[in-house]
């Protein structure tokens, strides 16, 4: 198995700042023997060491690891390089959504806006003194209306009635009178 690029850049540069150190200190006939020894033997730690790592296995090496499973039983699971980004499988994927309805094309919209100014103020009033709604009594049908009506049906068991409107006008004349 041949060694890691990395291992091999490593070694030559170890290999080659060792004989940049010993060969200018070779011919210096100014250096004593007890020099040129230590010189010597620091060039040859790091050629040893070179070697040694070399020969020696390296546990922390990231390989690939290859199991062995049945082709059914492999799978793609896809990477995400965002929090919110679809795996690509699904991307083009038909999407079956139930159409929003506006809260203003409801049959208790409808049924709300039929009311005089008055009698809306006074069903938003209501509303608010139960603890249904907190909004501004204006007399106009918004989301906070229609949480606050949805919310005084479901409690009151009338749910079913805001779904057509001649039965919301029920919810809101409870309301009322």
């Amino acid at each position: 198995m041949l060694p890691a690029v990395s291992n091999i850049k490593r070694n030559t540069v170890a290999i080659l700042t060792a004989l940049a150190i010993a060969l200018p200190a070779a011919p210096a006939l100014a250096w004593g023997q007890r020099e040129q020894d230590v010189l010597k033997g620091a060039a040859g730690v790091v050629l040893l060491q070179g070697i040694i790592r070399e020969t020696k296995p390296n546990k922390h090496h990231n390989q690939p690891r290859y199991e062995n499973r049945p082709r059914y039983e492999q799978r793609y699971e896809p990477r995400y390089e965002r929090q919110y980004e679809q795996p690509r499988y699904q991307q083009y994927a038909p999407r079956y959504e139930q159409p929003r309805v506006s809260v203003y094309n409801t049959a208790a919209a409808r049924a709300f806006n039929s009311f005089s100014s008055s009698e809306r103020r006074l069903i938003q009033r209501r509303l608010s003194s139960y603890g249904y709604y907190r909004g501004g009594i204006d007399g106009s049908f918004g989301p906070g209306t229609y949480n606050a009506v949805v919310a005084y049906a479901g409690d009151q068991g009338q749910t079913r009635q805001l779904g057509s409107t001649n039965s919301a006008y029920g919810v809101y004349d409870g309301l009322i009178n």
